[in-house]
């Protein structure tokens, strides 16, 4: 970048692009799943929980230990899925600005 002009230009532009991800994030559902499907969670991008399916075959009342941990699975997997959807909707803003992948933004 020849000036600070410049810089302060593409932090603008960084922002804006920025914001908009993060409108849609919050409108984005991410599903995680445990044992093969059987425990599901639906997060939205802003990490709201909007559903949970467990199939039958997992409750047991002498074993609600497993079926905790197979939520907590399942909830980690969405959240996982929309940090990794967040980080490359991210890289590809900086790549269309210009910015190198491992460059770190303020915000």
């Amino acid at each position: 970048m020849k000036n600070i002009g410049e810089l302060m230009k593409k932090a603008q532009q960084v922002q804006t692009q920025v914001n908009i991800l993060q409108s849609k994030m919050e409108k984005q559902e991410f599903t995680g799943s445990a044992a093969n499907g059987a425990v599901s969670v639906t997060l939205t991008g802003k990490g709201d929980a909007v559903k949970v399916h467990l199939d039958p075959s997992v409750v047991d009342s002498k074993d609600v230990e497993t079926l905790e941990d197979l939520i907590l699975v399942a909830v980690n997997d969405a959240k996982t899925k929309a940090d990794d959807h967040q980080l490359a909707e991210m890289e590809k803003i900086q790549a269309s600005l210009g910015l190198p992948p491992d460059f770190k933004m303020p915000f």
